[in-house]
């Protein structure tokens, strides 16, 4: 079964349409295609690429969208392969049902991103794909149709997309040459159409659609070489800007149905605690009251509108059990996590060299924490149910379409084909609406069976969105290491905690020959889940301090000593090279400020962040200035990519700036922007993000971004005051110059 990690890392149409997927499907699963999702005249042949009579292209998406700008990306891609006339592309979201399950998410987070040897295609391509049909996880339901993982492009793009438009571009060459009577290879296309340059004869791509979908698609047809590209590495604007700038999107927060009651839930305060009593009476007669719904572990209000469905449940002050969990607190969490690091239960995740037996001479030693993080999306968590006639109805925004329906399924105890969902838009998400994380999805469908004939908007208030949240977890990390006679290290271990299984993310990229990488496990009550960028969030922190830590202890520029130890590695060191170059590194900077440089590699892209930042005379730091270097492969959409590290620079900053959530008594002791603030554009630094290309794997841009924030902006701060935070947020910390 696969684990968190294995998981996270990794319609409609015109009549006549040919639809072509990534290659092979069976004919049952194109069969099913046809009654699902074509109308009159169209045809699905696998899916993903749907040509139309009046020669528009559609793509249909098996992810989300919640603001990465992947569905234009994706069909720049397919754009590509197709040859196609932009103007003509579409791109759609795919139904929430197993025939449209992403086999390409699998094999990508299977095989870690590497290609599959060519006489291992076919089979492997059938394997994923009926593991894509087939696969649930417990609690999360379909493993496909996820977005996170940064996986979008360099799995659903590399691994289908692209495959299915080169394939559909030959069935349509094949099917415009055998009308000619000609060879295929004396026609070639060009704006969606096919060419007989011989003859001067060309086809349109919509008139031979319904010829085309009789041929079998090819598991491996020619791809471009991408100097031919025209579509992939232009900065083409988004398919969804206009619709979101004018307001007209939809997402699950403008979900409307006739008759629609709203309701509020008040969730036990600690978690695993459970609704013991409530008193009803307190609400009595109030105006557009109409339901009170208790659960094993909430009580729900359901009203007319919002605001009084929130009051309602507020007034009624249920009362909670602790679950046995009432004594838990930040402190307790941290003296276990301690005790689990000086422990014997550290389980071994690498060793090279001597590992840990090679600590001799100098000995540099450090312990690092970062505290539990909420996601806080600027959409707070909700959804709209109906349950009638025995079908239930969910308006919903996940990260997962088909997941979230199997998941509603359960829930209600309902067979899957008895649940219809509708996956809408998300105002934000960073990991909350994955797979794992959808008490909301719970709470909603759990009420609406309990009042049925109604749809019912259940909202989580921002207070019950940051006390119930599945948070980033809370993770401490111990370094040691030996240096030799010119500073360099010759050994280096880590010992850190997990709620998971060990992180690959602690592993490191640095030349150094004796390593030794231990995890302990350390569950708490405390509900954790993926928060953007999952573990490289905190382990990038933790490295990049250690390592800015033996730099200075060696008497060394740290961008030197980085390069130093990048000798065997030239993607990262022409990254960091980059960075350094258009940062101005090593040039002088007023009295206060310093610069800090970080590097993390994950989810295959390599990014490194330049921080100048101000220390002012009351102690307190102004980020002003963070330089990006980023490669990530090949780029499709450039400024797609920058807007997503920009994006990460912002979110990142806000956790390390200011992010913490504690826990008092069992439960989470912040509840709104007050006391869980984020930075506000007066606080944004000025951001500069340069793009290097190179033919490495192709990574992710979503959540690459964030790891390196903090340890560029801590070393920094290092380099202006001689503090060195090892513990965040930094807002905890006094400075002074």
């Amino acid at each position: 079964m696969p684990t968190r990690r294995t998981i996270l890392l990794g319609v409609g149409g015109t009549a006549g349409a040919l639809v072509v997927g990534y290659a092979l499907w069976p004919n049952g699963r194109i069969a099913a295609a046809d009654r699902i999702d074509a109308a009159t005249g169209e045809k699905f042949v696998t899916n993903w690429i749907k040509v139309a009579n009046d020669d528009t292209i559609t793509v249909v998406i098996p992810h989300c969208d919640m603001g990465t700008g992947i569905f234009t990306s994706l069909t720049q891609i397919a754009a590509d392969e197709l040859d196609s006339d932009w103007r003509r592309m579409r791109a759609e979201q795919a139904p929430p049902d197993t025939v449209f399950a992403n086999g390409a998410m699998i094999e990508g987070f299977a095989l870690n991103g590497k290609t599959v040897p060519p006489f291992l295609t076919g089979v492997a391509a059938n394997t994923f794909r009926f593991m894509a049909a087939n696969v649930s996880i417990p609690g999360a339901g379909y493993v496909p149709q996820i977005t996170g993982g940064s996986a979008a492009i360099r799995f659903t793009g590399m691994n289908a997309i692209r495959v299915a438009a080169a394939a559909a571009r030959e069935m349509l060459v094949k099917a415009a040459a055998a009308r000619w009577g000609v060879s295929p290879g004396d026609c070639t296309t060009k704006s969606n159409r096919v060419i007989h340059a011989a003859s001067g004869k060309s086809f349109g791509y919509g008139e031979l659609a319904a010829e085309a979908s009789s041929y079998d698609p090819s598991s491996q047809p020619q791809l471009k070489d991408k100097s031919k590209y025209a579509f992939v590495g232009k900065p083409v604007q988004r398919f969804d800007t206009p619709r979101k700038v004018d307001g007209t999107t939809n997402y699950g927060l403008d979900a409307k149905q006739p008759g629609m009651l709203y309701a509020a839930i008040k969730i036990s305060p600690v978690f695993g605690g459970k609704l013991k009593s409530v008193d009803e009476s307190v609400i009595k007669g109030q105006r557009g009251i109409r339901h009170v719904v208790r659960l094993d572990d909430a009580v729900v209000v359901i009203a007319d509108r919002f605001w009084r469905a929130r009051d309602a449940v507020a007034a009624l002050m249920p009362v909670f059990d602790d679950g046995g969990n009432g004594k838990v607190s930040s402190s307790t969490i941290t003296e276990r996590r301690k005790a689990a690091l000086n422990g014997k239960d550290i389980k071994s995740d690498v060793k090279t060299g001597q590992g840990a037996a090679a600590l001799r001479g100098k000995i540099i030693e450090a312990t690092y924490q970062v505290p539990y993080l909420a996601h806080s999306p600027m959409e707070p968590m909700n959804t709209t149910a109906l349950y009638k006639d025995g079908v239930l109805e969910v308006w919903a925004g996940t990260q997962d379409g088909l997941g979230g329906r199997d998941f509603c399924a359960k829930a209600a105890k309902l067979p899957i084909e008895k649940v219809k969902f509708h996956l809408t838009p998300m105002g934000g998400a960073f990991g909350r609406r994955l797979p794992g994380q959808w008490n909301y999805l719970t709470y909603a469908v759990l009420t609406a069976m309990k009042v049925p004939g109604v749809a019912i908007k259940l909202i989580f208030t921002r207070e019950q969105d940051t006390q119930h949240d599945f948070y980033r977890p809370n993770v401490m990390s111990r370094f040691r290491a030996s240096l030799d006679k010119s500073g360099m290290p010759v050994a280096w271990v880590n010992d850190y905690t997990t709620d998971d299984d060990p992180n690959p993310q602690a592993h490191i990229v640095y030349d150094i020959p004796n390593q030794a990488i231990g995890a302990a496990l350390v569950p708490t009550h405390v509900p954790t889940g993926a928060w953007r960028s999952v573990e490289a969030s905190w382990h990038g922190f933790f490295v990049e301090s250690f390592v800015d830590e033996l730099a200075h202890s060696a008497g060394k520029d740290p961008l030197e000593y980085r390069r130093a130890l990048l000798r065997n590695a030239p993607r990262h060191l022409a990254t960091l090279n980059l960075a350094a170059e258009k940062v101005g590194w090593g040039t002088p900077l007023g009295a206060g400020r310093a610069r800090g440089i970080a590097m993390v590699e994950s989810f295959d892209s390599i990014v490194v962040h330049v921080a100048e930042i101000t220390i002012d005379e009351k102690g307190s730091v102004k980020v002003d200035r963070i330089v990006s270097a980023v490669d990530c492969g090949m780029v499709v959409n450039p400024d797609g990519l920058k807007a997503q590290i920009e994006g990460a620079i912002v979110f990142g900053l806000s956790a390390a700036l200011k992010g913490e959530i504690t826990i008092e008594n069992g439960a989470v002791a912040q509840s709104n922007f007050t006391d869980y603030p984020m930075v506000r554009l007066a606080e944004c630094p000025e951001i500069e993000i340069h793009i290097r290309e190179d033919d490495g794997p192709v990574g992710g841009g979503g959540e690459p971004g964030v790891p390196p924030v903090a340890p560029a902006v801590t070393n920094a701060i290092f380099a202006a005051t001689g503090v060195r935070i090892r513990e965040l947020p930094i807002k905890n910390h006094p400075l002074k110059v």
